[in-house]
């Protein structure tokens, strides 16, 4: 049985996240710790789906602590010494909900799920009646919002002078981002700011499509930046002055050299997936720091592998979603609100992006269907160093190939639909991924 996909479970309420599905999942993660708290985003399937989850962990034995609605990094800042689960399905339609499980602050690593999906699937019951577990409620939110303003000012300051425009989606962020910016001294003009389960402000995945609105209000007005969020608030989208999206890369080789610069460390260490951008490299290393990567999703894994090898891991980030570890292990793009709206108070956002060397970045997919991936992968994994002999290959994530003027590609399997991904950035991207697709799609049709 296979739950778990890169961000914990997630899926249709009629046909995938299901009570039954969520009661089974509380039961079995009631095994591995005796209190939990448990919170969900604004889905209108959020109230019923908790429910379901808290009935399996209190007849698994385990006592409940009832958050409400909150941006998941809030759910995970209240697992700090306990276990949590958060009901939400991040940026999917309204008809999705979710399960994320976290253990003192962190996702659930590969282990765990496992451990979870195998008890599921043997379906055990209720533990004997008296031992069952309580429920009772914690408002987590006033104490998180205030944890994240003392960080942000600690590590960039204040947010005075600041105007900046801020899309919640209406999603969960904006029971946190704005207070928080205001909080530090910004002047906040929130949008879709209300929590609503059928998002109809726009689509609730950030892009440069749904947030057009937000990017001409931004365009129109007198603005240093906007901010836009997925609907619990891990993901952050970042618009300047003129309504144009700032490349997610650009935003995390920003904060990252920031982090290197800012630490006394020895050894530091930026934790970042094989899709991130070049400039990232470019940024940390001439600040004094290294990069690890780890495969998308496991950011907690790459943070404890790169720290069990002797580094301390000051900054770690995927394509939108941010880590910081000195706050707390938790993805939490409300924190990275307060950080780039400081930086940016500080010094301006040109000023931030003018060292990065924003090359050409392209992304496709690549139809392969799921059961030729692994055949068309493995193929790949000795052609395209063959066809690119100049290039320096790695393997362990998909295939990366950097080339040595510094462009780069990358190509993996998604994990969740019929495609290969493709990643490439350089100065004749258009080149680059032309000759590297052909290879691609080749292998994939002897791999059918």
């Amino acid at each position: 049985m296979e739950l778990f996909g890169t961000a914990g479970i997630r899926g249709d309420v009629q046909t995938n996240v299901t009570p039954s599905l969520a009661v089974a999942v509380g039961r079995a993660a009631a095994v591995d710790g005796s209190e939990f708290v448990v919170g969900r985003d604004g889905r209108e399937t959020g109230s019923g789906i908790a429910a379901a989850v808290e009935a399996g962990l209190e007849s698994g034995g385990s006592d409940v602590r009832r958050v409400g609605r909150v941006p998941t990094p809030a759910l995970a800042y209240a697992s700090r010494g306990r276990r949590g689960i958060m009901i939400t399905a991040s940026h999917n339609p309204p008809s999705d909900n979710g399960l994320k499980l976290f253990v003192d602050g962190t996702e659930y690593d590969r282990d765990a799920e496992r451990r979870i999906e195998s008890r599921v699937e043997s379906a055990s019951t209720p533990t004997e009646w008296s031992r069952w577990g309580t429920l009772t409620t914690l408002d987590v939110l006033p104490a998180y919002r205030t944890a994240v303003s003392e960080y942000a000012h600690d590590a960039v300051g204040s947010c005075d002078g600041v105007t900046v425009a801020v899309d919640c989606g209406n999603g969960t962020a904006g029971l946190a981002v704005p207070y928080v910016l205001r909080d530090l001294g910004a002047h906040v003009v929130a949008l879709n700011a209300n929590v609503d389960g059928h998002f109809p402000g726009r689509e609730s995945k950030p892009t440069p499509e749904t947030l057009a609105d937000l990017r001409t209000f931004v365009a129109d007005g007198e603005f240093e930046l906007g901010i836009g969020h997925d609907g619990d608030g891990d993901r952050i989208v970042v618009v300047d002055a003129a309504g144009d999206v700032v490349h997610e890369d650009t935003i995390l080789a920003i904060v990252a050299e920031h982090y290197v610069d800012a630490t006394d460390a020895a050894d530091p260490v930026v934790v970042t997936t094989p899709n991130a951008s070049a400039r990232i490299d470019e940024r940390v290393e001439a600040a004094g720091g290294r990069i690890e990567r780890v495969r998308l999703g496991a950011l907690h894994e790459g943070i404890a592998a790169a720290e069990g090898s002797g580094g301390t891991v000051v900054f770690a980030a995927e394509p939108w979603k941010h880590t910081h570890p000195a706050f707390g292990p938790w993805i939490d793009a409300v924190v990275s609100a307060a950080v780039v709206t400081g930086l940016v108070a500080s010094v301006g956002l040109s000023s931030l992006r003018e060292p990065v060397r924003e090359r050409p970045y392209r992304k496709a997919s690549i139809e392969c269907p799921d059961d030729a991936k692994a055949a068309a992968m493995s193929r790949l994994e000795s052609r395209l160093p063959e066809a690119f002999p100049d290039a320096d290959a790695t393997t362990e994530h998909g295939v990366r190939l950097t080339y040595p003027d510094g462009s780069w590609v990358l190509l993996r399997p998604s994990g969740t639909e019929p495609y290969l991904r493709l990643y490439a950035e350089g100065d004749d991207v258009d080149t680059l991924v032309g000759s590297v697709s052909e290879i691609v799609e080749r292998s994939i049709d002897e791999s059918r």
